[in-house]
């Protein structure tokens, strides 16, 4: 098995950070010294985005200068978050604003080398009930809109994963499925769902903001793994006490201060068909990021040792 190389969103740095490090050149220097192998660049504002490096020069220095730290960029996870009501919204029977957008994101990620880039559902958890549209009409609309993405992201070399979370609508384990299933049967193995562990957790065992009835797994967040084997394209790592935060998402726990078992948790992910070799830590809305990056590194080390030698 191909050891793990370890990334860490750079968004951990930017939201709910008493001092923002809104400087990427700063996050991946400190990134570097502190051993990681890699950065999940967080395209918001602050860190670059096809504002900021509009030109393929511009990106071509920002590849060189990840580089020459030593580091690979893991993913990329982009501002697609406007396209939402009263906005025009990711379900609208017109994608083009949606799509267009995330062409754009695609080119620049590709420029840099990036491999993966993150969607989400962008629309809250009750989205069906305050908007009154059929949640099946969404539904498709999804698995189309996302059908047409992932054929630019794999012309481009991309794959795309969506990461699922109580704080967007499509959040039961049966929806995830149902979604990742419909827009690879539209001839799109590129496309997959980011196993971010903590969401996992409160998707499957919590069954936090489920519209409706709670849908709980009896085997919880293992049995989402498994139920998801080889329709998985990204990893997020971090732990979960079961809660939400304030922005009415899951906690992203430091690691040893949740319920996670990642002794069991890890070497079932290793075995779920993710096309890369990358764990990527994310802190994202924890106070202080910075405080828990190196101990995110030394508990993952141990991590490696068991289970990714």
């Amino acid at each position: 098995m191909a050891k793990k190389k370890l990334s860490i969103g750079s968004w951990a740095y930017i939201f709910n950070q008493e001092k923002p490090t809104n400087d990427f050149h700063q996050v991946v220097h400190m990134l570097a010294d502190l051993g990681y192998e890699g950065v999940e660049l967080g395209a918001f504002g602050v860190h670059p985005t096809p504002v900021s490096h509009p030109a393929r020069a511009d990106r071509q220095r920002l590849k060189k200068e990840v580089a020459d730290h030593g580091l690979e960029f893991s993913g990329i996870a982009v501002d697609l978050w406007s396209f939402k009501k009263p906005g025009p919204s990711l379900m609208d029977e017109n994608p083009t604003p949606y799509l267009a957008a995330f062409l754009g994101f695609t080119v620049f990620g590709a420029d840099l080398g990036i491999k993966t880039i993150r969607v989400d559902s962008v629309e809250p958890p009750d989205f069906f009930a305050t908007s009154k549209m059929d949640p099946k009409v969404g539904l498709s609309r999804i698995i189309d809109v996302w059908s047409k993405a992932s054929k630019m992201a794999a012309d481009h070399g991309m794959n795309i994963c969506w990461e699922f979370e109580p704080g967007f609508v499509f959040n039961k384990p049966s929806e995830i499925l149902a979604i990742v299933d419909g827009v690879r049967a539209q001839g799109n193995p590129n496309f997959g769902v980011l196993y971010d562990t903590c969401h996992a957790y409160m998707a499957a065992v919590v069954g936090a903001n489920h519209a409706g009835a709670k849908e709980i797994l009896p085997g919880g967040d293992l049995e989402l793994l498994k139920r998801l084997k080889g329709k998985i394209t990204h990893i997020h790592l971090i732990d979960s006490d079961g809660s939400l935060n304030e922005h009415n998402t899951s906690t992203h726990n430091p690691f040893g201060t949740g319920k996670l078992n990642f002794d069991k948790l890890l070497p079932e992910l290793n075995n779920c068909g993710v096309p890369h070799d990358w764990w990527c830590v994310d802190l994202c809305f924890w106070p202080n990021a910075w405080d828990v990056t190196a101990d995110s590194k030394r508990f993952l080390d141990q991590m490696r040792k068991k289970y990714a030698a």
